[in-house]
């Protein structure tokens, strides 16, 4: 599987286990909502003081793995490297990934303010590999 098929299935499938590397090299995992934005990156909402985020300060290599709802379904396993997106850049690229999952909100202004108060940043993941490329 390559890139562009695992987009394709994220488009469908938000449910995700970041996993993340502890300072001690131990993996760090966090279950996410993914989405895709049209550079084709993979978007994650975190807070800017959740230890995934300060993990990816110090190592911004990660690994996805993407279920189906049906957890013993399909899924997808992507690693890549992240750039953080910080307010108030990051307010429009939260608006973008609400939609992308949820669609409309009943009140961007009262989610504007909520991602503030949250202090809200946003993980974008340039996927370098995917699979899996066989069965077992």
């Amino acid at each position: 599987m390559g890139p562009d098929e695992a987009r394709d299935f994220l488009r469908e499938n938000h449910r995700a286990v970041l996993a993340t590397r502890r300072r001690d090299g131990r993996p760090q995992m966090s279950p996410v909502v993914v989405a895709v934005d049209d550079d084709g990156r993979v978007l994650v909402s975190t807070r800017e003081t959740a230890i995934k985020t300060k993990n990816v300060e110090r190592d911004p290599n990660v690994s996805l793995c993407v279920m189906s709802d049906r957890f013993f379904g399909p899924w997808v396993q992507i690693d890549g490297e992240v750039e953080i997106a910080r307010r108030p850049e990051a307010l429009d690229v939260l608006v973008d990934y609400y939609r992308r999952v949820s669609g409309e909100h009943p009140d961007w202004d009262d989610y504007r303010a909520a991602m503030e108060r949250e202090r809200r940043v946003v993980l974008r993941i340039s996927i370098t590999s995917a699979g899996p490329d066989v069965a077992g």
